[in-house]
């Protein structure tokens, strides 16, 4: 063999093992509960349909309908966010779940608009997301500002810089959230906008806005699930309702 087909064959090989490792990590992703599987259920309240997205409609919606787009976070099965965005839907409010290639919502940063192309009938436009999802959705966010009317983070921080726009921003995160990086939040806190609101559920950690179960580096939340989403679902409608 020569040291051109010797480099060749090992290229090949580096790429082979590249692509293995690449696999494994984006599969062995959080899975979605039973409760969130029950959530996708629909009922005189929601109706549940299509797969990307999966969307809640609120069976008693208003004329001006207000959407909510969510991005979840980084290898978590977005089933996993069906009981958080059943219960914004249970509140009049159209929610549309993502499913993000490989479950990396960094692959499809403008997924938001797609939907909102589809859905002409929509008034008012959110989007949202958990933990990378959220970030990536602040992202969208910078470049469609003047199409939304605002941006909800849970356990996430931006890194855009929304400083200047005119959005609603909400960012909710638990006391007891052992993977986000509050130094972070802190310091790019003045990328958001000066009237941006911040929620801190006490008790609350960073898996319990969807349910997957337990994430690795997680605290121990001292609230249920329900809970923590309760609240959250409360200051997610407060927002809406201004």
């Amino acid at each position: 063999m020569s040291k051109t087909q010797k480099v060749i064959s090992f290229l090949t090989m580096l790429v082979l093992v590249l692509i293995g490792v690449f696999l494994i990590y984006v599969n062995d992703d959080y899975d979605a509960n039973n409760q969130a599987l029950e959530a996708m259920k629909s009922d005189d309240k929601v109706q549940v349909t299509g797969e990307d997205p999966l969307y809640f409609y609120p069976i008693d919606r208003t004329e001006n309908q207000t959407g909510i787009i969510f991005y979840p976070g980084g290898k978590v099965e977005y089933e996993s966010y069906a009981p958080l965005m059943r219960q914004i839907a249970e509140e009049g409010y159209a929610t549309f779940l993502l499913d993000v290639p490989f479950g990396l919502a960094v692959f499809d940063i403008n997924a938001a608009e797609k939907i909102m192309a589809a859905n002409p009938y929509i008034s008012e436009w959110y989007v949202a997301g958990h933990s990378l999802g959220g970030s990536m959705a602040a992202i969208y966010a910078e470049g469609a500002n003047e199409q939304l009317s605002g941006l909800i983070l849970l356990a996430a921080y931006s890194t855009a810089d929304l400083s200047g726009t005119d959005l609603n921003v909400l960012s909710i995160y638990g006391s007891e959230d052992g993977v986000l990086n509050t130094e972070s939040v802190q310091e790019n806190r003045s990328l958001l906008p000066d009237n941006h609101k911040e929620i801190i559920i006490e008790g609350g950690n960073h898996a319990q806005f969807g349910n997957y179960g337990e994430q690795a580096g997680d605290g121990d939340a001292t609230v249920s699930t329900e809970e923590q989403q309760k609240l959250t679902v409360e200051a997610i409608t407060d927002l809406l309702a201004e």
